[in-house]
C-alpha cells in the first residue's frame, strides 16, 4: 500500500483540499518520519513540530470553509514543506549554518516566508546548509554533515543540500533552497530531484538580505517538475523594496499552467563543454547529457552541439563578488574565530578587493549575459548542459579545510555550468535523468532567456516524464 509520502505535493494538496486526508495528518506523517530518520541524514538544523502542528490545523480549517463557499486555495495549501536555514521566519531558529549564530533567532519572515504562508503550507522545520550558503557541499560546525540518501557516504551537494536531502529521503515533499552559484541545481542533480532556480527577480530577497549583486535567489527542490512549479508560484511575486522584480510569463498563466502544456519544438544548444578552465567532464555525467540530448532529439527537438571558450576571467569576476557576500555578514571579534577555514578564507579575499574590481565584475557579469544573448539565444531557445561535472562526491572531500584556496578550485571544477545563470539572472532547471553504475543520480540542466520559465518547465516535463516510468527512491525511503 502507498503510503503518504509517496504522493507527489500536487497529489497532497488535492487530497487535503477534497476533503480526503487532513493537513494536520499529513504533517504529523512527516514530522514522524523526521523524528525516526533524520538522526542519520542531518536533512534538519531546527524541526518546528509546534508551528507545524498549528499552521496545518489553521489549514484544514481554510479548506473545510473553502469547500462550503466554494473557494478555490493555493494547489499547496496545507502541504508541509521545509525552509533552508538561510532565511528568517519569525521567532524560529536561524542560524545561516554558522556556529557563530548558534542561538540566533529570527525576528522577521524574509518576504519569500510570507509568500509560503499565505499559501497556506506548513514549515516542518529549518533545513542544514553550509556556514553562510558559500560553497557546495552541507558540513559545518554546528552539528555533523547532511548526508546523501542514496550513499550515506557521500555528499548531498550545497549549499541547499539539506532541502535536497530532506526531499529526496521523504522527510518532505518538497522543500525551498536559495541559488546564488547553484545551490539549488547542485543538489537536485546530487539527489536525483528536480531543482528550479527561476529569474533574477521572480521572487523577493528582502527584507532581511537583499542581494545587490542579483546572483542569489529563491528556488524549488522536488521530485517532480509540476511540484517544483507550484512552489515557485507560491513564493513569486514583488514585494515592498524589492531591487530586482522580473516580468511576467509569456502567455501569461502560472509556471504550474505550463508544466502541464507541450513545450513545441524547441531550437536547443548543446554545450558539452565546461566554460571554466581546466574543468573535465566525468564519463558518468557526459553520458547523462548524451542521453538528454538523444532524448530530446527523439522528441522532435533539434539539438546542436556548440562550443564556448572557456573564460578564466568569470571565475576571477565570481570571487571578487562572492568573497564580498562572505565577508558581508556582520560579526563581533569573538564570533570570528568560529568561522570555518573556507569562510576566513573568502573575507580575506575581500578585503583585498578594491571599488574598482568589484564594479569590473559586476560589468563581467553583465557582459556575459549580453553573450549568451547575442550568440546563444538569438538563435536557440533553450541551453542544455551537464548540471555537474561529476557525481555526487564522497563527504568531506570539498571541505578539507587544509587549503581553502585548494578547496575553492575543486569546488570550481565540481560545479563549472551552474554559476553562469546566477552572473546573468537567466533561469535554469535541473533534471534528474540518469543514474550511474554506483546507482547515484546524475542531473542534466536546462537554461533559458530572461523570465522564459515557461519553456524552460514545459520541457523539463516533457524530459523527466520520458525518462520516469518508474520512480526511484533511495533505500531509507
Amino acid at each position: 500500500m502507498a503510503e503518504l509520502h509517496d504522493l507527489t505535493a500536487l497529489e497532497q494538496g488535492a487530497a487535503v483540499a477534497g476533503g480526503e486526508l487532513s493537513s494536520v495528518a499529513l504533517t504529523d506523517h512527516y514530522l514522524d518520519r523526521i523524528d525516526r530518520e533524520d538522526g542519520s541524514l542531518g536533512a534538519y538544523l531546527t524541526v518546528t513540530a509546534d508551528l507545524a502542528r498549528e499552521q496545518a490545523a489553521e489549514a484544514d480549517r481554510d479548506t473545510a470553509a473553502a469547500r462550503r463557499d466554494g473557494t478555490r486555495l493555493s494547489p499547496l495549501h496545507g502541504v508541509p514543506l521545509a525552509v533552508k536555514d538561510l532565511v528568517q521566519v519569525a521567532d524560529v531558529r536561524y542560524t545561516a549554518g554558522s556556529r557563530a549564530f548558534t542561538d540566533r533567532v529570527g525576528d522577521l519572515d524574509d518576504h519569500v516566508v510570507t509568500r509560503l504562508r499565505a499559501a497556506g503550507t506548513v514549515l516542518l522545520g529549518k533545513t542544514n546548509l553550509p556556514e553562510f550558503a558559500l560553497p557546495c557541499y552541507t558540513e559545518n560546525r554546528l552539528g555533523p554533515p547532511t548526508r546523501n540518501p542514496w550513499d550515506p557516504e557521500r555528499s548531498p551537494g550545497g549549499s541547499s543540500g539539506g532541502s535536497a536531502a530532506a526531499v529526496a529521503a521523504g522527510l518532505a515533499p518538497l522543500a525551498h533552497g536559495t541559488d546564488a552559484g547553484g545551490s539549488v541545481r547542485i543538489p537536485a542533480s546530487a539527489c536525483g530531484l528536480v531543482g528550479i532556480k527561476p529569474s533574477r527577480g521572480r521572487v523577493s530577497n528582502g527584507p532581511s538580505r537583499p542581494d545587490i549583486t542579483g546572483l542569489s535567489t529563491h528556488g524549488a527542490l522536488a521530485r517532480t517538475v509540476a511540484d517544483a512549479a507550484a512552489l515557485i508560484d507560491a513564493m513569486a511575486g514583488r514585494m515592498p523594496g524589492d531591487v530586482y522584480t522580473a516580468p511576467g510569463y509569456p502567455g501569461g498563466g502560472t509556471l504550474l499552467d505550463h508544466a502541464g502544456r507541450e513545450p513545441g519544438r524547441l531550437r536547443i544548444a548543446g554545450l558539452r563543454a565546461p566554460m571554466v578552465p581546466d574543468a573535465e567532464l566525468h564519463p558518468d555525467c557526459a553520458a547523462a547529457y548524451g542521453a538528454a540530448a538523444g532524448t530530446l532529439a527523439a522528441l522532435g527537438h533539434t539539438v546542436e552541439e556548440v562550443e564556448m571558450p572557456a573564460d578564466g576571467g568569470i571565475v576571477e569576476a565570481f570571487t571578487h563578488v562572492w568573497s564580498v557576500e562572505a565577508a558581508s555578514y556582520e560579526l563581533e571579534p569573538y564570533e570570528e574565530g568560529e568561522l570555518m577555514p573556507f569562510t576566513a578564507y573568502l573575507r580575506d579575499i575581500a578585503d583585498t578587493v578594491t571599488a574598482r574590481q568589484y564594479h569590473q565584475a559586476l560589468r563581467t557579469f553583465r557582459g556575459v549575459g549580453q553573450m549568451l544573448t547575442d550568440l546563444l539565444f538569438s538563435a536557440y531557445d533553450v541551453i542544455l548542459t551537464p548540471t555537474l561535472a561529476e557525481p555526487p562526491v564522497l563527504t568531506g572531500e570539498l571541505c578539507e579545510d587544509k587549503d581553502p584556496a585548494a578547496d575553492f578550485a575543486r569546488m570550481t571544477a565540481f560545479m563549472p555550468y551552474t554559476t553562469v545563470y546566477n552572473l546573468t539572472g537567466l533561469p535554469a532547471v535541473s533534471v534528474p535523468l540518469s543514474w550511474n553504475p554506483d546507482g547515484l543520480p546524475t542531473g542534466v540542466m536546462l537554461g533559458g532567456r530572461y523570465a522564459d520559465e515557461p519553456s524552460l518547465v514545459s520541457l523539463a516535463a516533457q524530459l523527466h516524464a520520458s525518462a520516469s516510468l518508474t520512480p526511484r527512491h533511495p533505500a531509507m525511503w
